[in-house]
């Protein structure tokens, strides 16, 4: 039974000033207990890390990786939501105004040139079918808040539109397990479990 474990990037800058950003002094050391508690877990396992390639998640997968002595894949498909150009250069107070609004609907564009959660659930797909095929007893996916709660719809099988009505979404350092029970049912074990930071 394969088992999947994802990990939502440990506290960065975001969290503290507005503004994306590495990890905070305190997010490294989150990431360190993280690594260290759940590489024991996983010690003697086959693992697979994935992390998205932007510099907070990097930062988060690197003490898991260093633990377990296995390498990590970064993989653009596990970025957070891209807003555009327009978000370069900007301040926070702009940035608050702007993005804050992860955007509603599907559909939705906060501001011009962002991607959509419709659009994010599509280039998530396909990555789903590839770690399921793998062959690893685990697979981690360190990312972001906002893409992991669209891998969550996504791994239930609810389609594109269940993201109008619901969410699933965890706290930074966050961890959640899902397996395939019996060859077929997508189960969600455990969501938002923030005792390996604490």
């Amino acid at each position: 039974m394969k088992q999947i474990i994802t990990i939502q990037h440990c506290q960065s800058e975001q969290h503290v000033n507005g503004m994306m950003g590495p990890l905070t002094d305190l997010g490294r050391e989150q990431a360190g207990r993280l690594g260290e508690r759940l590489g024991v877990e996983l010690a003697g396992q086959s693992v697979k890390l994935y992390s998205s390639d932007l510099k907070r998640a990097a930062e988060t997968v690197a003490p898991l990786g260093e633990r377990l002595g296995v390498l990590v894949e970064y993989r653009r498909e596990l970025r957070e939501k891209n807003f555009g150009p327009l978000v370069d250069g900007k301040t926070k107070e702009w940035y608050r105004e702007h993005c804050d609004n992860f955007g509603n609907g599907i559909d939705d564009r906060c501001i011009s040139g962002a991607e959509t959660k419709r659009e994010m659930y599509e280039r998530l797909m396909p990555f789903c079918r590839e770690v399921l095929d793998r062959p690893e007893d685990t697979v981690v996916l360190v990312s972001h808040g906002g893409l992991l709660s669209v891998w969550n719809i996504l791994w239930l099988g609810l389609p594109t539109e269940a993201m109008n009505r619901c969410g699933i979404f965890g706290r930074a350092g966050a961890v959640g397990v899902f397996d395939v029970f019996e060859g077929w049912e997508r189960r969600i074990l455990r969501i938002g479990d923030l005792s390996y930071i604490n």
